[in-house]
């Protein structure tokens, strides 16, 4: 250990921020009565010193240490009053992880010294634990974010009317993918594999969304069902440990550039509504014990209890300056030192509560608005939590996409053959404008999506009634029960042919809805090759099989689903009328009258009449959209049965050539306005109409 000095009044950036003498700390406490930076071995087993930081400026801790260099190992242990029934959870036994850290090293085992209680009592917090919790926590990492060669390195900057989202989960695409080495597979590392990158170019993807990849401790050797999503963020700046090859945090950065070379936008989905230490019994790992009142939406009524607007045990304050200001580094440290392309924010509503109203006016909402270096990214939210009110679709401020679970609802339904559905189901294809119109002027603001990480895979949409979670362990009543899924015929497995026919049918029409709508499209990972998780639709602690992307099971069958799924986004790319950002008008877009930019027929080759809206048992609707003197016209048939279908007389001059029948039964490849033809049951057809 160098010989260290200290030296105080000096005031720097939040964290650890090491130059070529030393390094200092910067801790935001405001109800802390004394702080100490204990240093630990490279290994972050033995402290090997302990000092009081002196200097306290505007609610700062800060102390300077010379001799201290790179990859020094640290916590904190933060002095104050210790009463719940307060809102103060200060206790000095517990060590702490820097909120700034940006690399984290060490395990996290459970057990009662990382709680800050002791016993077992229905009023267990209430009590003050006295075990020391730092052989059980990890520890902060002073990192140097200046050494990586970004060479020439250029953000692909996709615009959004051409973005297809992809999702996928690192340790899930990559843990048993064959031409991933053995030491990469499930990490950052294998997640830029040549062959890994080449897949996703060649199938035609442009931005790829990760689930959280912030440290959330995924390997805690305690024996407890862990949260295989990530969605228990511990740091908002270090990565997964479990990411990591090595511990290398380059490895993120590495596969930033090599996704850029191909010509992909990296996407984080970032949970700043809540975190890792859950609701008043979880543990204290950070921002619990560093300033609990500060970090944390309280009860107003009862401070010992949270103000929990996300199902999670309690909501992280971003009405605190210095909470906003935290999340706002975390977000420009990703984009200005990591070159992330965007992010999707989970449970957005609760970043932009206001006194627990939703608001657009929010700190958070008005922060990212103004800031220089975010609203050149991409910003997509899941725009609902669980707190009053929480439902708030359609209602963040331009600029922003928005998951749009109205969409994925009513595709479902419509594709499982019920009734009443085609009116909802015109407004989601067109652009879902009743929603997103009044406030925006970009249709590209619904991100438009059939299945995600939450929910059923799209092969298993075609094969469960009912979700299948008994894995979870809790008698499978988690995860919703409105699946919106048909089996086809059979739950789950099957040889029956039939039935296969008809799910490889409804599967390929709900993928052909997808990228034939109007927003932006996302794919889930994995429904390229009808990837199943058994009938799960919460596998959110599924570590293992039912989680993990088999690639050694593709075979023809899921070789010629992942070539219709590339020809579907080949499609979408060449008509080029999705990449149009203005909503439609339904009106007259030539001089005589006689086409407009979206209309709606029937199978008798007329426009849709109101009453015909009201139809409840209609099953098939089409539409014809004209721009740029280009026209194209999309039938969606979900009966049973093939329904004849009369073109439109548009002009008798021109010629319809079809594009794509998702059946694969149609003979003829080009047709005559006014003409007869049995479109198949369960199919999707696309026809250009030219001159």
């Amino acid at each position: 250990m160098p010989d260290i000095k200290v030296w105080d009044g000096r005031a720097y950036p939040m964290g650890a921020t090491a130059d070529e003498w030393g390094v200092n700390f910067a801790l935001f406490s405001a109800g802390a009565l004394r702080v100490e930076l204990c240093l630990y071995d490279q290994a972050g087993v033995k402290e090997i010193g302990r000092f009081e930081m002196p200097v306290k400026e505007n609610n700062i801790w800060h102390i300077y240490l010379e001799g201290v260099k790179v990859g020094q190992v640290y916590g904190y242990r933060v002095y104050g009053p210790y009463d719940p029934a307060k809102g103060k959870r200060f206790n000095p036994n517990k060590l702490l992880i820097d909120p700034y850290a940006k690399k984290l090293v060490g395990r996290l085992i459970r057990n009662k010294a990382i709680f800050g209680y002791d016993t077992d009592s229905p009023d267990q917090d209430l009590s003050f634990s006295y075990l020391d919790s730092a052989p059980y926590v990890p520890k902060s990492v002073v990192t140097d974010n200046n050494t990586f060669d970004w060479g020439d390195d250029v953000p692909p900057q996709v615009d959004e009317s051409k973005t297809v989202f992809y999702e996928l989960h690192v340790k899930g695409f990559t843990k048993l993918h064959p031409k991933v080495q053995d030491a990469k597979r499930g990490t950052l590392a294998g997640l830029a594999s040549k062959s890994v990158c080449s897949y996703l170019k060649w199938l035609g993807v442009t931005s790829v969304e990760l689930l959280p990849i912030n440290a959330f401790m995924a390997e805690r050797y305690d024996g407890v069902k862990s949260n295989y999503w990530g969605y228990e963020t511990l740091n908002f700046f270090a990565f997964e440990p479990s990411y990591l090859v090595g511990g290398n945090s380059d490895d993120f950065k590495k596969m930033v550039k090599r996704f850029h070379e191909e010509g992909l936008e990296v996407i984080l989905d970032m949970v700043y509504n809540h975190t890792f230490e859950g609701n008043h019994l979880g543990p204290t790992l950070s921002y619990r014990g560093i300033d609990n009142e500060s970090y944390y939406t309280l009860d107003g009524t009862n401070k010992r209890y949270y103000y929990d607007s996300t199902g999670c045990g309690a909501s992280f304050n971003l009405q605190n300056p210095y909470v906003l200001t935290l999340v706002m580094d975390s977000l420009r440290y990703m984009v200005e030192e990591m070159h992330v392309d965007g992010f999707r924010f989970d449970l957005a509503t609760s970043l932009a509560r206001v006194k627990q109203e939703f608001s657009q006016n929010s700190g958070f909402l008005m922060s990212v608005r103004q800031d220089e270096v975010l609203r050149l990214v991409k910003m997509t939210d899941e725009p609902w939590d669980v707190g009053i009110g929480g439902y708030q679709l359609g209602a963040f401020p331009p600029g922003h996409l928005e998951w749009n679970d109205r969409y994925r609802d009513v595709v479902r339904r419509f594709w499982r053959g019920d009734d009443r559905q085609i009116g909802e189901l015109a407004s989601r294809i067109s652009g879902s404008s009743d929603i997103f119109g009044p406030t925006r002027r970009t249709i590209w603001s619904s991100v438009n999506y059939v299945s995600v990480h939450d929910g059923l895979t799209l092969n298993d949409l075609v094969s469960y009634n009912h979700k299948h979670n008994q894995a979870n362990g809790e008698d499978n009543r988690d995860g919703t029960d409105a699946t919106w899924s048909y089996n086809s015929g059979f739950e789950g497995i099957t040889t029956d042919r039939l039935v296969l026919e008809n799910r490889k049918l409804r599967r390929r029409a709900m993928a052909a809805t997808l990228l034939l709508s109007f927003g932006t499209p996302m794919l889930h990972a994995g429904d390229e090759f009808m990837n199943t998780q058994f009938g799960n639709n919460n596998a959110y602690c599924q570590d293992n099989i039912i989680s993990y992307l088999v690639w050694d099971t593709i075979g023809q069958e899921e070789i010629e689903n992942i070539r219709f799924m590339k020809d579907l986004i080949k499609l979408r790319r060449k008509i080029g009328i999705f990449n149009r950002s203005s909503f439609f008008t339904g009106g007259y877009i030539d001089n005589k009258q006689t086409v407009k930019d979206l209309a709606w027929f029937t199978e008798k080759g007329v426009e849709f009449q109101q009453a015909d809206w009201y139809q409840s048992n209609r099953h098939a609707l089409s539409y014809m959209v004209a721009a740029n003197e280009k026209m194209f016209m999309v039938i969606f048939n979900a009966n049973a049965n093939d329904v004849k279908w009369k073109l439109p007389n548009i002009k008798k001059s021109y010629t319809w050539n079809l594009l794509l029948d998702t059946s694969g039964q149609l003979e003829a490849d080009k047709f005559g306005a006014g003409v007869e033809i049995w479109v198949p049951a369960w199919s999707v057809l696309c026809f250009e109409i030219k001159k």
